[in-house]
């Protein structure tokens, strides 16, 4: 009989729950079935007066049981407190998996409880599964993108974190009697030794929009520089979207990682993504396979981002894109 699935519900520093945490209940969901019906639960900071604004959330989502820590210091992140009340639930329930979203806090704090905990972790996967032993099978890239590695973890509670936007919310509405269980908070349960003293967020992290995106124009190497990724966000303007960018491009200083699309940057599943003068390398495509309709833009008929695109259009993009603009403007 399993234990179950725990998932981290973070909470944004803007109030609301991260939707990857939405995206993983629902494949949450897929795996407990596979688990002959384990529970899902879920572990959730916040300040006092939020969980009314919550409750839909999980209720709707299949939850069965979210454990709550509700504090006023909450209001800020803390790898410190999270990890150690986070580390003392996970004994005391012993879920055989723990999901954690692959966001930046994310990130920071899977490790830490991984750490303490004395059990693996998978990072960055873009796929979850469970196999015929029942143990999770949890699938990410590796060798720099160029093979997919499925790796299984020898101890519990079985760990991953997982990228945002690599699953789909539910459409449906699965709702559940969720149990909400408040758990007990001692003064001595926050000895952080790091004060944040300043957040001061980017102007790049304010106009970069990929992770609602129905549209995406991004751009490769073949940009060549800063003045065709000024062409891409006039195009990307005009129709609505907004401009991503390949590794290659980052890497040479076309445009800020904050815009990188591809295993080391963000997954997106746009309704529309155009890849301008990219190559398709695995490295980037990892990161755009759940888009509706791909259309790609090369000069080069044998480039890889022809196989994974639904139109293809062999062509200069100078050529291209301008004439877009240009037919634009004049309607």
């Amino acid at each position: 009989m399993s234990n179950g699935i725990l998932l981290y519900a973070e909470v944004t520093r803007q109030g609301y729950i991260h939707t990857v945490f939405f995206e993983l209940a629902n494949k949450a969901r897929e795996l407990a079935d596979k688990l002959d019906g384990a529970p899902v639960m879920a572990v959730l900071f916040t300040k006092h007066g939020m969980m009314p604004d919550y409750k839909e959330g999980f209720t709707n989502s299949g939850i069965d049981k979210v454990f709550v820590f509700e504090d006023e210091k909450f209001e800020q992140y803390s790898t410190e407190t999270y990890s150690n009340l986070i580390v003392d639930l996970v004994k005391e329930i012993e879920p055989d998996i723990f999901l954690i979203g692959a966001t930046n806090q994310g990130r920071d704090l899977a490790p830490r409880i991984s750490s303490a905990l004395g059990t693996g972790l998978t990072a960055d996967c873009i796929d979850l599964d469970i196999n015929e032993k029942g143990l999770l099978a949890a699938t990410r890239p590796t060798f720099g993108g160029q093979l997919m590695a499925t790796i299984l973890c020898k101890t519990k509670p079985q760990m991953a974190t997982v990228r945002p936007k690599v699953f789909k919310p539910a459409y449906d509405i699965n709702y559940k009697n969720t149990d909400f269980v408040y758990k007990l908070i001692k003064p001595e349960d926050f000895k952080d030794r790091v004060e944040l003293v300043e957040f001061i967020q980017g102007i790049e992290d304010i106009k970069n929009e990929l992770d609602s995106a129905e549209i995406i124009v991004a751009g490769g190497k073949g940009m060549k520089g800063e003045e065709g990724f000024n062409l891409l966000e006039e195009f990307a303007e005009l129709i609505g979207g907004t401009v991503g960018a390949s590794r290659g491009a980052v890497d040479l200083g076309y445009a800020p990682h904050s815009i990188q699309i591809g295993q080391t940057g963000k997954t997106v599943t746009p309704k529309l993504y155009i890849a301008c003068a990219i190559s398709g390398a695995i490295q980037h495509t990892v990161g755009i396979t759940g888009s509706e309709h791909i259309v790609c833009i090369n000069n080069d008929p044998n480039a890889p981002i022809f196989d994974v695109s639904d139109t293809g259009i062999v062509a200069d993009v100078f050529e291209v894109i301008p004439k877009l603009i240009e037919i634009l403007k004049s309607n």
